[in-house]
């Protein structure tokens, strides 16, 4: 495989039902979410306990691997939900911290980690909602919606709900707080907090919450008891 290549990524109904072609070259591989997995050509071996270089795979996203034969093929990956697609390319200088439910694949040389040290100074742990993404190469996010971009300006300040924050680069200034005192908060789903970000740099948001989808089919079918 040449190291030096970059994935090929082909998005196609974009932006209300995206779907990701990722064209490999002969051996070469990718981590895919196994939830997302479409289709692949002939061929491309399908491993669900996702080989190195993922990291805390248990507590992070639920990834698998896949390997093109010795003539190259591809791999077709979807959302669970409708919505857009971006394709994010790391340069090996600095990381990404992701929603895991935003987290659809990524080539070989990309790494994840939910443990490190930028979430654990955000959420704590390594059970939250994020995960961190690292290393050189293409990573395919997924947004609930359409994907929005927030930049902001040196010094200027913003606060979003968790659970409309699909990504951001390390380097971003943030913080990570309730969103109301008294209301119902969960680190492992981003439920009731907020990130307060300061610029210069950017956001990647969705226009909706898986959070609150979630939410809102729990509480239709409470109320469609007899």
């Amino acid at each position: 495989m040449n190291r030096g290549r970059t994935l090929q990524v082909r998005t196609r109904h974009t932006p209300t039902f995206g779907i990701a072609r990722l064209v490999l070259a002969p051996g070469e591989p990718v981590l895919v979410d196994r939830a997302g997995f479409v289709a692949s050509s002939y061929g491309v071996s399908y491993d669900p306990k996702a080989a190195p270089p993922l990291k805390g795979q248990g507590k992070g996203v639920p990834a698998a691997s896949c390997t093109a034969s010795p003539e190259g093929g591809w791999v077709d990956v979807a959302p669970s939900l409708p919505g857009d697609l971006h394709v994010l390319e790391l340069d090996g200088t600095g990381g990404w911290c992701a929603a895991r439910t935003s987290w659809l694949a990524s080539a070989g040389t990309v790494a994840m980690d939910p443990a490190a040290p930028p979430l654990r100074a955000l959420q704590g742990g390594d059970g939250g909602f994020l995960t961190y993404l690292f290393g050189r190469g293409t990573v395919v996010l997924t947004c609930y919606g359409t994907l929005d971009i927030v930049m902001l300006a040196p010094g200027e300040l913003v606060s979003i709900a968790a659970g409309h924050v699909v990504g951001f680069g390390e380097s971003m200034q943030c913080r990570l707080r309730a969103l109301a005192p008294d209301g119902a908060q969960s680190m492992r789903t981003g439920e009731g907090l907020a990130f307060d970000f300061a610029g210069p740099g950017l956001v990647l948001t969705q226009t909706r919450s898986p959070q609150h989808l979630g939410s809102w089919l729990h509480g239709q079918a409470i109320g469609s008891r007899p």
